[in-house]
């Protein structure tokens, strides 16, 4: 250290028999620094007379430069400090009567002028002080205090070594590092980065490489961060490590390069061959060179190994549903993953292959993939789902193979953003319904992608009045308006012609896309009927369930009356029948029976049925005459129909919002009904108010399609609802 850095740290300073200086390293650790032949290594130590509390310290020391008779040795101990809140005035180290007491300079010293004393006092001995103690705390929790205070230790000892000058990102999340330093050895290197937001001593691989305008005695050097491990590129300010000769210090240039994702493999592959290192280190460096970049690099193997993705999906929470195809007639291709950053999920373990003969002609042809010995199979589609979580969305996704010889290969997909419904349709509908591996696909892929899916929550794009809107003048209807409702007059002329809903406030909530088409003439029919209706445009609904959720987020009142717009009431005066029941079960929920045109009954209550595998675990009254249930009292239900029935305005939000993972909308308004139930919430049947209208229309247009749709939902209600229900009726039926 030269004499105007010792002036600059440690003026005023001065060691003195008798008197030690505190040093904080960080909120839980102090350096002390003093005079005296206190014994190397872990020693009990007592502050302030404090007999009780025991504490170790380790302590280093050394000769002094310049002895005196008062003092011929010097000492550094790190002592914890972890439980004390003021200033400490005295220490003693070891047991009474054999100890040396020393009392605490007033001002505690910085890490800087701690260095600055040590190397002036114990001379050429200096550098392997400050590296024991560095030792002992990169041995402990490390911490951006903890990790500053280390950094001004070394840096004013001069063990400042080098600089780090490219610092690479890459899409696995690794961080790759570039410069040049004298004492950076090659292999398994301990280090921590300075400016990480939770700083760790870890190990990292280091490989050098001749670097000719490095200083004398100076190598390059490249190593790589585990993605665990690693920071963002920016927040690097140099590098901690355990060099040849002891703890060094490498900060970053002050000009340092940050090399994105698709840079850093090739900043690699350019100095690669000329890098020095453990087989074990190249090998991931050699590794890290050949990742990602942004292409397709699965058409240019040399082998009979293509690959094509027909469709890709990506719903809430990074949940993905990819199919396509693999062309690997021999068999080179050892693993498949879909990555994105640090996460990423295996796919050739559990995805579902089907044939694909129109793959199989178009490389039959091409001699140079034409299959070897081994070919002959057509199963070369695929279709997977896969969860990422904890990956950036608008990070780069990506299809890895590994072959047999460990080289990869990429291809790049571009999922499209649907909710996991939409994409669930649409590919159930891109297959034949007579394949073979269509129930394969149905329980591997479809049910479990539509189970892992979050609640994805309409948005309420738009609200338009019409005419004076007063929520307190009754319970508001709320008309849920889907795209297979596409004429919602004759139910807006039944509301205006009937006395007790002529005043009512209505809300139509409708598709964003469909508000913007028919909201004038919605308009025109409120002001022509005189009714006082609030349109609602929602963006992210499936069907009328997501519409109806998204009208009670439109209103602010206490209770509400959901109506399907493909219902229809049967007469007059259903309103006033719901809201007066509804005010006798105040916080409960009340459903009218729904009934057919044939006078039929559609749903007159659900109940739970016994834990069979041959029936529906939930079962509904359907099918009696209408005039069957007409006599029938108010009833207690196990879930009301959400389709038609007064509740609570929060009744929905407090069961969780109505599932995304149903592609129909019965078992989507049941689920959510049983968990009202389950909620607290109880649910009547009304029998005196009758409401016509047809089951749901299903989207796909082919029968087989409307089939599979309906089986793939009873599959995903009975996984959530079967535990549950049956323990439930077997705790019943035990108490009784």
């Amino acid at each position: 250290m030269t004499n105007a850095a010792a002036g600059k740290h440690g003026a005023g300073r001065t060691m003195r028999p008798g008197r030690v200086i505190g040093c904080p390293i960080d909120e839980t650790t102090m350096l002390i620094i003093g005079l005296g032949g206190i014994a190397t290594g872990e020693v009990v130590v007592y502050v302030d007379g404090d007999r009780a509390r025991a504490r170790h310290a380790f302590v280093s020391n050394w000769r002094l430069a310049a002895p005196s008779p008062r003092a011929k040795q010097g000492f550094a101990a790190l002592m914890p400090t972890r439980g004390t809140d003021r200033a400490l005035t005295t220490i003693q180290f070891g047991e009474e009567g054999s100890g040396a007491s020393y009392i605490f300079a007033p001002r505690p010293a910085s890490a800087e002028e701690a260095a600055t004393l040590v190397a002036e006092s114990a001379g050429p001995q200096s550098a392997a002080v400050i590296d024991r103690l560095v030792d002992i705390l990169m041995a402990g929790n490390i911490g951006r205090r903890t990790l500053q205070s280390i950094t001004a230790l070394l840096r004013t000892a001069n063990a400042s070594d080098g600089f780090v000058e490219l610092v690479g990102e890459s899409h696995d999340g690794a961080t790759f590092l570039q410069g040049w330093s004298r004492g950076m050895a090659p292999g398994r290197c301990l280090v921590s980065v300075v400016g990480a937001a939770k700083p760790v001593a870890t190990e990292c691989g280091i490989a050098v490489f001749p670097r000719p305008d490095a200083p004398d005695g100076a190598s390059g050097f490249v190593g790589l961060l585990d993605a665990n491990d690693a920071t963002r590129a920016l927040d690097i300010e140099g590098l901690v490590f355990q060099g040849r000769a002891g703890w060094r210090y490498a900060p970053a240039h002050p000009r340092k390069r940050i090399a994105g994702p698709l840079d850093t493999p090739e900043h690699i592959r350019s100095i690669l061959m000329r890098t020095q290192s453990a087989p074990e280190v190249l090998l991931s460096l050699r590794a890290a060179a050949n990742s990602f970049e942004g292409k397709d690099t699965v058409s240019s193997l040399p082998y009979p190994v293509r690959m094509g993705i027909d469709r890709a999906y990506e719903a809430d929470g990074g949940n993905l549903l990819v199919s396509g195809w693999l062309y690997d007639p021999d068999d080179h291709v050892a693993a498949v993953r879909l990555r994105r950053r640090d996460a990423g999920a295996r796919l050739d373990e559990r995805w579902t292959r089907l044939d694909r003969l129109d793959v199989t002609d178009s490389f039959d042809e091409q001699q140079d993939l034409a299959p070897g010995f081994q070919g002959g199979t057509h199963a070369h589609g695929f279709i997977a789902h896969a969860q990422l979580p904890g990956g950036d969305p608008d990070t780069p996704l990506y299809f890895e193979l590994t072959l047999r010889d460990s080289r990869r290969a990429f291809l790049p997909v571009k999922p499209t953003k649907v909710s996991a419904r939409v994409a669930a349709l649409r590919q159930i509908g891109s297959f034949d319904p007579t394949t073979y591996a269509l129930p394969s696909i149905v329980d591997a892929q479809i049910v479990p992608f539509l189970s892992e899916s979050g609640k994805s929550a309409p948005v309420i794009d738009a609200i338009q009045d019409v005419g004076p809107f007063d929520q307190e003048n009754g319970p508001p209807i709320i008309i849920g308006a889907g795209e297979s409702e596409e004429d919602i007059s004759p139910l807006l002329a039944l509301l205006a012609l009937d006395p007790e809903t002529r005043h009512v406030p209505i809300v139509v909530a409708m598709p964003a896309d469909r508000f913007s088409r028919h909201a004038a003439r919605l308009s025109e029919l409120a002001r022509f009927y005189r009714l006082s209706v609030r349109l609602v445009a929602a963006k992210g609904t499936g069907d009328v369930y997501d519409l109806l959720e998204a009208g009670t987020e439109a209103l602010s009142c206490e209770t509400v009356v959901l109506l399907s717009a493909s219902l229809i009431p049967h007469g007059t005066g259903w309103y006033g029948k719901l809201v007066s029941t509804a005010a006798t079960l105040k916080g409960s929920i009340v459903s009218p029976v729904l009934a057919y045109e044939d006078h039929s009954v559609r749903w007159a209550g659900s109940w739970v049925n016994d834990a069979h595998d041959d029936q529906p675990i939930v079962g509904r009254y359907a099918g009696y005459p209408l005039k069957a249930v007409t006599a029938m009292k108010l009833t207690r239900i196990a879930a009301a129909s959400l389709e038609c029935c007064i509740l609570p305005r929060d009744a929905l939000s407090r069961g969780g919002g109505f599932s995304s993972g149903y592609l129909g909308s019965q078992e989507k308004g049941l689920d959510l009904g049983l968990r009202l139930s389950k909620a607290g919430i109880d649910s009547y049947l009304l029998p005196s108010v009758h409401m016509w209208g047809c089951d749901e229309t299903p989207c796909p247009d082919t029968p087989a399609i409307a089939a599979l749709v309906k089986e793939i939902d009873g599959k995903i209600f009975k996984a959530r609802w079967r535990p549950t229900l049956t323990l439930e009726k077997h705790s019943q039926e035990g108490s009784a």
